[in-house]
């Protein structure tokens, strides 16, 4: 059960007694509060006669003191048992947390290293989600289409071997394009990417030096990693939905996406567990686009946008 569902069904139950009690509980309260004030009015007037025979001139301290225990018979008859306080109450926050999280932004916590050197592990991130189209909850169908993912974009999506599981990589290739990582190079449609040395990357996890390079996909640049000890070809490609659009050989792969789908890559290209080996992500598994580092515990600088 993801948490997306489990705050659907939060907001259901809390809409229910919220409404419940705006139509039923709350009328029934008032009138008994009304009940309750009546009542003592009736019982003052009672004690009044029977002490003094008739009308009582009271203090100016002593009117103040029938009125505030009026004002709490009253109140104790308008209060909210303690199962529809915590209920209804929490009913307007639970919907806004819904809300913003469904259609507008949602955060994640990064956490393996397979965008290193764009994202590090416990970089905490918001992911837009309408930049791609506005999703039903939980089923993720598309209601509204206002966009679609575009070459270098840093996409979250569902993981098509476990959709109750969240990945984010970069967006590689598009409906229809041919993609080819060959030795270590990538090329769109028979044009290759454009890259540029970097110095090298100290990764402090694996205690290990990457060669790091400059990707310029379509005008966007992001660094990427390559560990020129590991061998090109792809190790341990699975059996995944059009996998025949795929040739594997020594030199890497070459893909063919297919319509409705996406190829996506990890930056750190040679530690990255991505389309290469489980193929293509289907436009429905979409979760919106990364955009904004807001933290990281290790290091405040890293907050900010990246590409």
């Amino acid at each position: 059960m993801n948490f997306e569902l489990i705050l659907l069904i939060l907001v259901v139950l809390t809409g229910v007694a919220w409404v419940a009690d705006r139509l039923l509980f709350l009328p029934r309260r008032r009138l008994a509060a009304e009940n309750a004030g009546t009542e003592f009015d009736r019982q003052q007037r009672a004690a009044s006669a029977v002490a003094g025979g008739g009308a009582v001139v009271l203090t100016a301290d002593e009117v103040a003191a029938v009125k505030l225990q009026r004002t709490q018979v009253r109140e104790e008859k308008l209060r909210q048992p303690w199962w529809l306080e915590y209920s209804a109450s929490f009913f307007p926050v639970i919907l806004a947390v819904f809300l913003l999280r469904s259609f507008v932004v949602e955060p994640f916590k990064i956490p393996s290293g397979s965008m290193i050197p764009t994202l590090l592990v416990g970089d905490f991130i918001l992911v837009n989600k309408f930049d791609y189209g506005l999703r039903m909850p939980v089923l993720n169908r598309k209601l509204v289409s206002l966009g679609e993912p575009k070459r270098g974009d840093v996409m979250v999506f569902r993981y098509p071997k476990d959709e109750s599981v969240d990945y984010i990589k970069r967006v590689i290739g598009l409906p229809g394009d041919t993609i080819a990582y060959e030795n270590k190079r990538l090329t769109i449609n028979g044009k290759p990417v454009p890259e540029a040395p970097l110095p090298d990357f100290f990764d402090e996890d694996r205690v290990a030096y990457s060669k790091q390079y400059q990707e310029d996909i379509d005008g966007r640049k992001n660094a990427i990693l390559n560990t020129p000890q590991v061998p090109p070809y792809i190790q341990g490609a699975e059996d995944y939905p059009y996998r025949d659009n795929c040739s594997y050989n020594s030199e890497g792969v070459v893909c063919k996406v297919p319509p409705g789908h996406y190829f996506m890559m990890g930056d750190n290209r040679d530690n990255s567990a991505d389309s290469r080996y489980w193929g293509f992500v289907p436009d429905r598994n979409i979760v919106g686009r990364a955009f904004f580092i807001w933290m990281n515990f290790s290091s405040l600088k890293r907050i900010g946008r990246f590409n």
